[in-house]
Order: structure tokens, then sequence, then C-alpha cells
């Protein structure tokens, strides 16, 4: 492998003609992330399968239209790394996933294949591109060995995972550390040039979330048609934040690798404020407030797949390294994410073409103009 270019300069790097492959770019995260780096002019390439729901983010705000869209799955590996060869990307964001818990139970090897092998390809094919300069591998705080204990969890906490999906994340953190170790050891970097990390964030939520046995996107669907939302387990704690909140982590922690290399090479937590790490019932009654007379939840019946009963994760290095934390409070993101939905079904009851890119796009300028580390709650570091 020859010697890399040099890095773009500062946390505040100037993405414009940056190369950039976003995996994932079709789905709930990926679609943001991809309107927000279309914003920062960089020249975009993304991988993923066909949107997962029929109503969804990447056809509503039209995010295809000023990137290249590869329709493929990261379980080919020849695919992958003719991408790769094609857009010669300098930044890859690795957002491609099987995202649910009650989805792995029901498909445990596809949800192996797609975590695991899926992040090994993309990285494996990252070692035989030259122009890569720096990979953020998204995973989740479900990859931590969870103890149910109350006190939030560190990167440097024991991995692990009860359910096939909280598992294969773990994993593909263990072929993150395996391959950076390998082939991109930070002790190296002046030769190859490459700094990979993973980031894990908590619950996001936002606007153009349709999937599946996912809180607001249920309560959203039941509260359209006048129907009371059904909670499997309303007193799990969860790090609820809304979607932007670790997309700004993600960017920051890229334009760190790619200003600083190897000092950046680890695994990231990005989460809420610990104020935010809130019950379920907690955040659904707050959404039936948003939405007015008639919304409302009911315990679901029945046994259900095991879930952690609580979650919290612990962000003072993002915020002693990375400068960043979290700027929205809980309920202010819900109400953005409330106005979202609220907008689309208005357009939706009015008849007209569902276009709700501008929309979008505001919400993303509007988290990017508001307070520079908000300091209502305190982070302990």
């Amino acid at each position: 492998m020859g010697q890399r270019p040099r890095a773009l300069e500062g946390l505040g790097m100037n993405w414009s003609g940056t190369r950039v492959l976003l995996t994932g770019h079709t789905g709930f995260k990926g679609s943001w992330l991809a309107l927000w780096l279309q914003g920062l002019r960089a020249e975009l390439c993304g991988l993923a399968l066909e949107p997962p729901t029929a109503v969804n983010l990447f056809e509503d705000a039209q995010v295809g239209k000023c990137m290249r869209s590869v329709i493929g799955d990261i379980r080919d590996a020849d695919l992958v790394r003719r991408v790769f060869a094609e857009h010669r990307p300098q930044v890859v964001f690795h957002l491609a996933a099987q995202p649910l818990v009650r989805a792995s139970y029901a498909d445990p090897l596809g949800t192996y294949a797609t975590n695991v092998m899926g992040t090994a390809h993309v990285l494996d094919a990252a070692r035989s591109e030259e122009a890569v300069r720096a990979v953020v591998v998204i995973t989740t705080d479900k990859c931590y060995e969870n103890r149910e204990w109350p006190w939030p969890y560190r990167e440097n906490d024991r991995l692990g995972g009860f359910d096939p999906y909280s598992n294969s994340k773990a994993c593909a953190e263990l072929v993150v550390s395996a391959y950076r170790n390998s082939f991109f050891n930070p002790g190296d970097y002046a030769r190859h040039g490459v700094a990979i990390a993973s980031a894990r964030a908590g619950n996001v939520i936002g606007g153009g979330d349709w999937a599946p046995d996912r809180l607001v996107p249920d309560a959203i669907r039941a509260f359209q048609m006048g129907q009371l939302v059904r909670i499997r387990n309303p007193r799990a704690i969860r790090p609820w934040q809304h979607v932007l909140e670790p997309l700004k982590g993600y960017i920051d922690l890229a334009a760190l690798l790619m200003d600083k290399g190897a000092s950046g090479a680890e695994a990231w937590n990005f989460g809420p404020n610990p104020a935010d790490a809130r019950p379920v019932e907690w955040v659904v009654n707050e959404l039936a407030r948003l939405w007015g007379e008639g919304a409302g939840w009911e315990q679901e019946p029945g046994q259900h797949p095991h879930e952690a009963q609580s979650l919290k994760l612990d962000i003072s290095k993002a915020a002693a390294k990375l400068g960043w934390q979290p700027r929205l409070q809980l309920a202010d993101a819900l109400a953005i994410t409330q106005a979202w939905y609220g907008e689309r079904w208005h357009r939706e009851r009015a008849g007209g073409k569902i276009d709700m890119r501008a929309f979008t796009e505001a919400q993303i300028n509007d988290y990017q103009k508001c307070a520079t580390q908000l300091n209502r709650d305190k982070i302990e570091l």
C-alpha cells in the first residue's frame, strides 16, 4: 500500500469535494446523514439495499437525487470492492446493518451475515483502496454486556449482547478491532495513513423512521389510526436522543480521524445527557401529549423476547476529546420529531405529492444553528 494523501485540516474541515462512501444510505439514519453530507457539499456515494419499508425517508425526502446511489448488499464482497474501486472514497461511514432486535430472533443467520461479515467486507475493501483515510463504523449501545447496573457504560467496558442483534454488533466491534490492529495499526499510522473508529449510539428518534417494533414509529402509526399504541416494556430505560445528535458526533469523529489520524482510532459513545435516559412510558406519554386528543398507550399482553431493562452510555470521552455534547433535551427532540411526522401527515391528507426534502433539510439547518455546547445539564467528566 502506497503513501496516502495528507489529511484535511481541523475538526471544522471543509467537506466540499471530499469523496465519501456511506453504506446504509437508504435507511432512516443513513438518509438523514446523506442529506447532511450533501449540504456540506461532499462528493457522496451510497451503497445499500432498497429502502426497508414501503413508506420511507429516502423517497419522501428525495435523498438520492444529489448523490450516487448504488443498490446492493454488503454481504456481496465483490460488489463492495467494486464500489470502493469506482468511487475511491477518502471517508467511509459504515451504517448498513440489520438494525432490529426482534428481527434478529426471526433471522439470526441473516443478522450475523450482514452485521459481522458485511462489516468485514467493508473494512477489507478499505484495505485495498489507497484513497481511504478515515473509516467510521456505526455499531450500537447494545454491544455492551448488559449487567442491568444503574451507571452508564464506558467504551472500555466488556462487550457482549444477549440477543442476536446486540451480539452481532459486539462481534462487529471485534472485527473493527482486529482490522485496526492487524492492518491499520495506530502505531504504524505514518506508513498506512488510515484511521478506523467505531461509534456507539443510543436509541435515536426523528422524523422519517417507519421501522416496525420501534417505539416512535409504532406510536405515530397508532395515533394516525386513532388507536392506542401497544407497549411491550413501559419501564425499560433507554438513552433516547434525536438522530441529528449522534450524526453530528459521527461527522466530528470523521473530521478528527482526517486531522489527527491514529489518536482518534478507537471506540466512541454518543448518547444523551444523563437526565434523558428515560423510561419508555415517559417517552410515549410525551408523544401522546404532543399529538393531542385520543393519543395514548396500553400494555401489550403476552410473552416477548428478552430485551435489556436499563441501558445508559457514558459520553465523557466524546465531550472531552471531541468537544461533542448533546444540544437537545429529550422534550425538544420529541417536539422536533412530532413536527416532522405532523407535517408529513398534513401533506398526505391534503392529497398532494409528499416531498419532505426541504422540511428535513430545514431541521438539519436549525440544529446546526442552535447554541453550541448547551450546558442545561452538566456532564460528569
